[in-house]
């Protein structure tokens, strides 16, 4: 096989927001957590994040990385990171294409006090598990229960144990199997969004 040429990076050379921007550009597509969150004045909060997948298997438990605020609130701690560590308990939703326009409205930076909920245009679903609401149109929800908080540099991983799934009779295949054609998960890449193509098999 030819030696391919290209540029080569060290970390020690560049900025943080260099290399943040070479790793969101290569570790692509990423699913998308919506959180639903509630301070410990309950003051319900709903924001997105990318950096996020399956922890655990058993105990069943996914992970989200949490950085600090950006814009008019950069460096400061995170609503959601904050809401978890007080209350303990989340609710992570997954976005599916209609809903993009919602999240990202939800993304803006607001203060504390602000519903997001109402900024997205989404409705609060009660859950059973945990006392924070579900968003009730997107297709897959988990409620979860803290388990640990890591920092890692300014970052924090929040590792949630599942207690329940919550999934629209749409997109279930049946057998726990989740039909993933009929919810169209929407990813996140450096900046922009994108669709899955239909699914194929290798080999």
């Amino acid at each position: 096989m030819p030696q391919l040429h290209g540029l080569t990076f060290n970390t020690s050379d560049l900025s943080e927001l260099e290399m943040y921007k070479l790793m969101i550009g290569s570790v692509v597509p990423r699913p998308i957590a919506w959180v639903s969150s509630k301070s410990k004045d309950d003051v319900v909060n709903l924001a997105p994040f990318s950096f996020f997948t399956v922890a655990s298997r058993n105990p069943p438990t996914l992970l989200i990385s949490i950085g600090t605020g950006v814009d008019e609130r950069e460096g400061t701690v995170k609503d959601t990171l904050t809401n978890i560590r007080e209350v303990g308990e989340y609710v992570i939703n997954v976005v599916s294409e209609p809903l993009g326009e919602a999240m990202l409205r939800s993304s803006a930076s607001v203060e504390p006090a602000k519903n997001e909920f109402e900024l997205a245009g989404v409705t609060q679903k009660s859950c059973e598990l945990v006392d924070v609401p579900a968003v009730l149109e997107a297709p897959i929800a988990f409620e979860l229960k803290l388990d640990r908080i890591i920092p890692v540099g300014g970052d924090h991983l929040v590792l949630g144990k599942v207690l329940r799934v919550q999934i629209d009779s749409a997109a279930y295949a049946g057998n726990y199997k989740v039909a993933i054609d009929k919810w169209r998960p929407l990813a996140s890449l450096a900046g922009d969004f994108a669709r899955l193509t239909p699914p194929f098999s290798i080999g």
